[in-house]
């Protein structure tokens, strides 16, 4: 029977090592012709992530443990050098020392994924994989909280005069501020707060939310693909948003399945 260390690490990497290697892509497209150097180092994490890509297609969910904790090992080493680059680039940008057309909260927000994704790797080698109450209110604070962003991000990349869009991104964006100032105001009531039904009413709600979203980033992604909306959106970022809020989804039912089981 296969281990569920190894299911969750190949899981992890392969959803997490395309999202970093799109992330230095944005990056690149973002700079100015003149920062080359940055634009360099964005194409060597391209291409770190995408021999982390070809190995990963070497291990199956039979593979040794061991094994995969030593690959563990080296994508953590990977994710943080992504998030040491990307916290360059933010502290130039906050700096005024470059300007280029990323978001200094873009920068933010990709770099806080990166780190997530290190401390993933972490804790499936401590053999940490069954979440625990005061996880789930954590982990949903950031998601809540990447969400938020993805709903500002679109609003400002749209062209101004998709309206309609534009004001809904702007109520997409104020519903997660206000989901994740719930999930931090749960957050500081722990442990009292760890209990079945708030747990279970906290997910439910935020399940709604994240689904709501989710359709609204696939028709979005399809008229960006269809060239039927005018806006600055790279059709992969579209793509890219849509993933994410795929994957809060079904940590959300993780989540729930945990909770059932205890």
């Amino acid at each position: 029977m296969a281990n569920p260390i190894v299911v969750r690490s190949l899981d992890e990497i392969k959803f997490w090592s395309r999202i970093m290697k799109e992330h230095a892509l944005f990056l690149s497209l973002g700079f100015t012709y003149e920062q080359k150097q940055l634009i360099a180092e964005a194409q060597q994490f391209i291409a770190l992530f995408e021999r982390i890509e070809e190995k990963l297609a070497r291990f199956t969910v039979n593979s040794e443990l061991s094994q995969v904790q030593a690959f563990n090992n080296e994508v953590y080493q990977a994710a943080a050098a992504i998030w040491s680059y990307k916290r360059k680039v933010l502290g130039l940008t906050l700096r005024c020392e470059i300007r280029s057309n990323n978001f200094p909260l873009l920068i933010d927000h990709i770099s806080r994924e990166a780190a997530y994704f290190a401390n993933r790797l972490k804790d499936l080698n401590s053999g940490i994989l069954a979440p625990k109450p005061e996880a789930i209110i954590e982990e949903n604070v950031f998601f809540l909280r990447i969400m938020a962003d993805h709903a500002k991000f679109i609003g400002h990349l749209l062209d101004p005069s998709e309206r309609k869009l534009v004001e809904q991104a702007r109520e997409f964006s104020h519903d997660f501020d206000q989901l994740v100032f719930q999930a931090v105001d749960l957050d500081s009531m722990q442990p009292e707060s760890e209990t079945k039904p708030i747990l279970s009413h906290f997910l439910n709600e935020n399940k709604v939310s994240v689904a709501s979203l989710r359709d609204f980033k696939k028709t979005a992604r399809e008229l960006i693909e269809a060239c039927r909306i005018k806006s600055n959106i790279h059709p992969l970022l579209a793509d890219h948003t849509f993933r994410e809020a795929e994957r809060f989804l079904e940590i959300i039912d993780l989540f729930e399945a945990s909770i059932k089981r205890a």
